[in-house]
């Protein structure tokens, strides 16, 4: 229902933190017919929901709970569950509008054990955040929720300078 005949590429999130069927297949199987159709490239992704100090849309959508952020352990055997079903991709996400995002401990950790990239995201709301994020070992950083607030040119320059430097 929310995939745009424009998008060039979609991300193929399987929420690998969850138990949902809804949301570890069924979702897929209804949306593999319309990606194809439109061409669009599907980026298989896994998905893990981080504790961001709210309750997040995901959380409440999917009736998961995420992973605690100490819990080091049990996020990377998370990641690498999802590498090696194939994903090319691993998202971290703490949830839209969340207080609290990855840490720098997290990504240190789970980064040399894996091949694929991490996307992290949820929480990052300033340039160190951003920074911190990128120098410890994300690929990608997503700023939703900040972009949604409408910043000044010189704070987006400054987020994204701070991930380039990282």
């Amino acid at each position: 229902e929310q995939i745009s005949q424009f998008a060039d590429a979609i991300l193929y999130l399987s929420l690998i933190s969850g138990r949902n069927p809804q949301f570890l297949i069924d979702e897929h199987v209804k949306s593999a017919p319309i990606i194809y159709k439109l061409s669009i490239e599907p980026i298989p992704t896994a998905y893990i929901l981080l504790d961001g100090g709210n309750k997040s849309s995901v959380q409440i959508a999917s009736d998961t709970n995420p992973i605690p952020l100490e819990n080091h352990e049990m996020i990377l055997a998370h990641s690498l569950a999802g590498q090696f079903l194939g994903k090319i991709m691993l998202f971290l996400d703490c949830g839209s509008g969340a207080v609290k995002h990855a840490t720098s401990e997290v990504l240190q950790y789970i980064k040399p054990h894996l091949n694929i990239p991490i996307i992290v995201g949820g929480g990052i709301k300033t340039y160190k955040s951003a920074g911190m994020l990128s120098s410890s070992g994300a690929d990608y950083i997503v700023i939703g929720s900040k972009i949604e607030e409408l910043p000044s040119r010189d704070e987006l320059n400054s987020i994204t300078d701070a991930i380039h430097r990282g």
